[in-house]
């Protein structure tokens, strides 16, 4: 009988049946991590895909809903603005009322007791004008300005032409906003 060799296990050959491992120099490095299961077929896709679009339709519902909130609580707080937006220079016109009423209620009231009351009064009121910026239009002197001036007729001077020689009316700033004009009379040069 012949001898066989001895076909003993090192540790580099796999038993019978089995595939060798691919022989490697040095240290063995561990597997790499079994890949994330994907999805295996277009079913599976399709429903991933269905329910992202149905978290991202909700999301845009919910944000247009939010917008129109938003929109519909800024047209409130315009509504509410516009309501009370005399509201301050009201408050500061009672005092005016109050001493106009006083006046009118006085009994044996002499005419320059009345007078200077009224004075009073004027002052009162051109003090809340000064603090919400209501300002006169008084242009005796100056260059007609159709912007801020309204002729009423013309009139033969000695002064430039288009020149406002007599104020009829005067007329109100608010702020920089003409809410009034001045009705003036305007200088026309003397005919020949």
């Amino acid at each position: 009988m012949q001898e066989m060799p001895d076909t003993a296990h090192n540790g580099n050959e796999a038993p019978a049946g089995e595939l060798a491992a691919p022989r490697s120099q040095g240290t063995q490095q561990p597997a790499p991590p079994p890949a994330p299961p994907e999805a295996t077929g277009p079913e599976e896709r399709l429903k991933k895909a269905e329910l992202a679009a149905a978290e991202h339709h909700d999301a845009w519902l919910r944000a247009k809903a939010e917008a129109d909130n938003i929109r519909k609580r800024a047209q409130a707080d315009v509504a509410i603005a516009h309501k009370f937006a005399v509201e301050n220079i009201t408050t500061e016109l009672l005092a005016v009322k109050d001493s106009l009423e006083a006046a009118l209620a006085a009994e044996n009231a002499t005419a320059k007791s009345l007078n200077s009351g009224v004075e009073l009064t004027l002052r009162q009121l051109k003090s809340v004008f000064e603090k919400f910026n209501v300002a006169e239009i008084y242009p005796v002197g100056q260059k007609f300005d159709p912007h801020r001036h309204q002729a009423i007729s013309t009139m033969e001077s000695d002064a430039d032409p288009n020149t406002v020689i007599k104020v009829l009316q005067k007329g109100y700033l608010l702020h920089d906003r003409v809410i009034r004009p001045a009705l003036v009379i305007v200088a026309k040069s003397r005919s020949a």
